[in-house]
């Protein structure tokens, strides 16, 4: 069975800073050119695809009419190059093909394109969605360890070898639905995602005109490196200086959570352009019917502001609303008395959790010596379904359920093969041969799990803290994170999982959260113990006050009991999952530094305390329980327990 993947890809919206990307290159050249800057977010609409390997480059897509329409190549550069060259859409597949063939050993891909829910030419960088989404496949399938710049660099390079003029800001949409901060300086780019203050109603629609991108970027082209007339020069104050304080502003504005500040920054922005640099190139920049849109009286009382999207002319136009109802009520406005299709977008101030980090590095060594033959995760535990599963494989299944798009293991330098053996390979003819059709089909579930799964090599074991740390590479800005431990199964008694109950609060707060369990006061002493107080109704939510790693009976009784309802004082302690703010990174980064060179060890614990002082913490009280697969007592009793959930009954599913 030859492994698939499934990928999407969304197209991205320039907010702010069009054209500034190709025209900070020119600082290679120009010195005295300002360093180009933008702000760029990914959308909802986009392209759909499946991939797999094969031995030559093959593209089955949907045409303008709907009907399916199939490429093929072979994978040799110069073919590929000459491909690249021409005017057609799979120009830019060839192009990011021949960039893979020519700096990486692998075969070719087939890509299956299921779905485009992304308007063709009309500034949403359709064609840098198509080259991002050929790079990750070849990324993917033959495990290139490209990360998302790495993935935007090939698509780039590879856009390059066609005869589109794309710029750098193009393949944005590497980055997702996350608004970011690019600067161009030169060659360089650097990337910060933003945060956002409130939710933002955007509406971006296609005006049903025409442009033409070649000859807007080819007259503005002519004004660099170095202007020749006062028209010229006026062009490079309005992509550099002029622009940088725009954007700066509009990132004030956005993280302030001002929508009108904002909008009226569009309405700036959209009259520098037509003042400054739509002259250059009158015939396309004019806008027409991008003016008579936004000077619209009807369309003026439900926005902050708008103005032209991506290379600007009458291709498309993106608005602020004044709230959501705003927003329906334009869409609905330019659909039924334009005639134009538009689309909603909401710039979210609430970062959703999409990554998750199960730190599974070690030898086991209190499950010796059955880990002198197999992994301390991979210890056996039938699932409720009546399957026997690796334990790590039930806690990667329940963060794949709960929205998680990429899990980072933390593994031990000798430990990585042994994952990829499982997750990303796959079984023999002759293997598959034996299963029974159910079987299959969880295996096809198997391989698309194992795309989510990314490794990070633990070198030197310098505590919790510091192993949960190496995940941060794959973590963008302010991005939060799930963390699960992974000598852990979880069972949940609600039809809400833990990892999920755990997500629910996470919203709701937008904190640092821990789960956490009742333990008798006894056993206080094994367990960091939290105090604080309820915020909801029902005893689940807790703003925590304190947090305190295995204290004494004696602490504990006069300090950290909580009294319920019933009178009595209650005691909570950890329960083996976290959601991660970025302060929490930041705390554990100056714990590193602090202690270079030092064999001290850097714990998670610390950090916390520290984040709770300085920011908040909140708590859940899981409705569910915590089954440890690493220690002999508590994985006996995990076998006993889990494997009782599930009917016999469903044991049959996987017979033949």
């Amino acid at each position: 069975m030859e492994r698939q993947i499934e990928l999407f890809v969304p197209g991205r919206l320039c907010l702010f800073g069009e054209h500034t990307d190709w025209a900070g290159y020119y600082r290679m050249i120009n010195g005295d050119i300002s360093v180009g800057k933008a702000i760029v977010t990914g959308i909802d609409q986009g392209i759909y695809a499946r991939a797999k390997k094969c031995d030559e480059l093959f593209i089955s897509t949907l045409g303008p009419d709907g009907k399916r329409v199939e490429f093929s190549c072979e994978m040799k550069l110069e073919t590929l190059k000459q491909k690249a060259a021409q005017s057609d859409y799979f120009s830019y597949a060839c192009g990011v093909a021949a960039y893979i063939c020519e700096h990486y050993r692998t075969n070719g891909i087939a890509l299956y394109v299921t779905d485009v829910t992304l308007p063709v030419k009309k500034g949403l960088s359709s064609s840098a969605a198509f080259c991002v989404l050929v790079a990750r496949a070849f990324n993917r399938l033959y495990k290139l360890r490209l990360n998302t710049n790495g993935e935007m660099q090939a698509a780039y390079r590879g856009e390059c070898l066609t005869k589109s003029r794309c710029g750098r800001l193009d393949q944005a949409c590497a980055y997702g639905s996350q608004p970011i901060c690019m600067t161009f300086d030169g060659d360089e780019i650097t990337v910060n995602k933003l945060r956002v203050g409130q939710d933002f109603y955007w509406v971006y629609a296609n005006l049903g005109s025409s442009k033409d991108t070649i000859r807007i970027l080819a007259d503005l082209n002519r004004c660099y490196p170095f202007p020749a007339n006062e028209l010229q020069q006026k062009v490079h104050e309005a992509l550099g200086e002029d622009n940088q304080k725009l954007v700066d502003d509009a990132i004030h504005a956005i993280e302030a959570g001002d929508a009108q500040r904002l909008g009226e920054m569009m309405i700036q922005a959209q009259k520098l352009f037509d003042e400054k640099v739509a002259p250059a190139c009158p015939a396309e920049l004019a806008a027409p019917v991008l003016h008579a849109l936004l000077a619209d009286e009807t369309i003026q009382g439900l926005v902050y502001g708008g103005k032209g999207v991506g290379s600007q002319g009458d291709g498309s136009v993106q608005f602020l609303a004044k709230d959501r109802s705003c927003q329906e009520r334009l869409i609905a406005y330019l659909k039924q008395e334009k005639g134009m299709d538009a689309f909603p977008f909401v710039l979210s101030s609430k970062q959703k959790i999409k990554k998750a980090i199960v730190p599974v590095a070690g030898f086991g060594t209190r499950m010796y010596p059955a880990t002198r033959f197999i992994k301390k995760a991979f210890v056996p535990v039938v699932d409720y379904d009546g399957y026997a599963k690796p334990a790590i494989l039930i806690l990667l299944e329940e963060l794949s359920n709960a929205g998680m798009e990429e899990i980072i293991l933390i593994v031990g330098e000798d430990e990585r093969e042994a994952y990829e053996s499982i997750f990303n390979s796959d079984l023999t003819e002759e293997h598959l041969s034996k299963l029974s059709p159910r079987a299959r089909e969880y295996e096809m579930k198997l391989q698309l799990l194992g795309q989510k799964i990314r490794y990070v090599v633990q070198k030197e074991r310098r505590g919790f803290g510091h192993a949960v740390y190496l995940a941060k590479e794959y973590l963008h800005g302010n991005e939060p994170v799930l963390l699960s431990l992974g000598d852990h199964v979880y069972h949940s008694n609600t039809v809400q999982s833990c990892a999920e109950q755990m997500i629910a609060v996470y919203d709701r707060t937008g904190k640092l959260c821990i789960s956490v369990k009742e333990v008798p006061l006894c056993d206080v002493v094994h367990y960091g113990i939290i105090k604080g107080e309820f915020e909801d109704n029902r005893n689940t939510r807790i703003c925590v006050e304190t947090m305190v790693e295995k204290p004494t009976m004696d602490y504990a009784e006069d300090h950290l009991g909580m009294k319920g309802d019933d009178g009595e004082y209650h005691y909570y302690s950890t329960f083996g999952s976290y959601i991660l703010t970025s302060e929490v990174f930041d705390e554990l980064k100056k714990d590193i530094d602090a202690h270079k060179g030092s064999e001290e060890e850097i714990q998670l614990t610390s950090a916390l305390q520290k984040v709770c002082k300085s920011s908040g913490m909140y708590a859940t009280l899981i409705n569910g329980k915590s089954y440890d697969v690493g220690i002999p007592e508590a994985y006996k009793q995990t076998v006993s327990e889990f494997g009782k959930q599930f009917k016999n009954e469903d044991v049959k599913i996987w017979s033949r």
